[in-house]
């Protein structure tokens, strides 16, 4: 089995930190990524099309799916693990991470967290095997950012059943997944409620959205909710208002962080990697010293987002993590990455805009975690509430 070694861009050794077990699935996954992944991203990041099923299974059979939730987890990990995942999928390709993200993160950690202990028995472990593949339906054609305030799609009672209408927008996996967690507002109460909602249900309709030049192997999609009936039991148990919807987005917020970082790793690593071999005026651009310059000033942005990410999962795992310490972690990562993958894409010049040598699509993809799971703008606005105690969202 090959030993374990941390990434070269992790310039500290903060992976060395992981326990024994953390480690050796790190080897695994890593041997997986390399195997199974790499070598068809790039084609079917150009065609836009889903991954192999046998990726999908590959990646449940090796575990990567439910490791946050005592139903599905095969060994006791840390946050500080989970996010190292991330950061590794993510420096091969975005959009695997993605994937993993939205079905550990928003899908089953929408059951685990506004769930009945009879509704995560039943849902969880058929998502962690991939049996089935979920979406999140919360954002919505009219309302992003505003979502808490400005849902739209109304759930009304009628009996043992919930009556649905309204439309959701960019919804992961939307057009190829079994179930849809739908966030709609009570009818009665005004409050936010998720329902846990089969594809098959009549009068949900899903249509891929075309066109998309980032994470174009994430199947995007419309969603349209037209007298859709669900049970009460198919209704979040726990999910009284959008605080629940807030608890779900706080826990994976600081896992897209750290996809944020994996995302400029796979920028640097091309770029270092392209030094070595690019020879101008006689000798590789790796011993110029303004490329030099660019991989130094990418490996500083790398190393200090791995430092803030690291500690504000230790903070989750203490159980002190604030939605402020994860909306500090997305802003900064993700500006950190934008800046880092367009110098990375630099140092190819000609080169880096065809997808021949990759880093396009490194490039591309760093606009969509830019702005999914909480924009700059919003992000820094929790982040100045908690400095000044003042509101400035309206």
């Amino acid at each position: 089995m090959t030993s374990f070694e941390p990434i070269p861009s992790d310039f500290y050794g903060y992976e060395n930190a992981l326990s024994d077990r953390e480690k050796q699935f790190i080897v695994e996954l890593r041997a997986f990524l390399e195997e199974k992944v790499r070598p068809i991203a790039n084609d079917l990041w150009m065609k836009g099309e889903f991954f192999p099923r046998d990726v999908v299974t590959g990646l449940a059979e090796l575990g990567a799916f439910g490791q946050s939730w005592e139903e599905t987890r095969r060994f006791e990990n840390s946050a500080v693990f989970r996010g190292w995942v991330a950061l590794e999928l993510a420096r091969v390709d975005a959009s695997v991470s993605t994937l993993v993200g939205m079905q550990n993160g928003l899908v089953m950690g929408s059951i685990a967290v506004a769930g009945s202990a009879e509704q995560r028995a039943e849902w969880l472990p058929k998502l962690a095997s991939v049996e089935l593949l979920g979406a999140f339906g919360l954002t919505e054609p009219l309302s992003g950012s505003d979502t808490a305030q400005g849902l739209q799609t109304v759930a009304r009672r009628d009996g043992d059943h919930w009556v649905i209408n309204g439309a959701k927008r960019w919804i992961g996996n939307g057009s190829i997944s079994d179930v849809t967690i739908i966030w709609a507002r009570d009818a009665e109460d005004n409050q936010v409620k998720g329902f846990i909602v089969p594809t098959t249900t009549e009068g949900y309709s899903a249509t891929r959205i075309e066109n998309k030049q980032a994470l174009r192997i994430v199947q995007n999609a419309d969603i349209v909710l037209t007298n859709v009936v669900v049970p009460e039991a198919n209704r979040l148990q726990g999910s009284q208002s959008f605080r629940q919807t807030a608890a779900v987005l706080r826990l994976t917020r600081a896992e897209v962080a750290w996809a944020a970082v994996g995302n400029a790793v796979g920028a640097y690593e091309a770029a270092v990697g392209y030094a070595g071999e690019r020879i101008q005026f006689g000798k590789p651009i790796g011993r110029h010293q303004l490329v030099q310059e660019l991989l130094a000033k990418s490996l500083g942005n790398i190393t200090s987002s791995i430092g803030l990410v690291t500690r504000v999962s230790q903070m989750l795992d203490e159980g002190i993590q604030r939605d402020e310490h994860s909306a500090l972690a997305k802003e900064f990562t993700t500006s950190r990455m934008r800046e880092t993958v367009a110098w990375c894409r630099e140092l190819f010049g000609g080169n880096g805009i065809v997808m021949d040598y990759g880093v396009i699509k490194f490039f591309a993809d760093a606009e969509a975690i830019y702005s999914y799971e909480g924009t700059r703008e919003m992000n820094t606005l929790i982040v100045g509430r908690a400095i000044t105690g003042q509101s400035a969202f309206v």
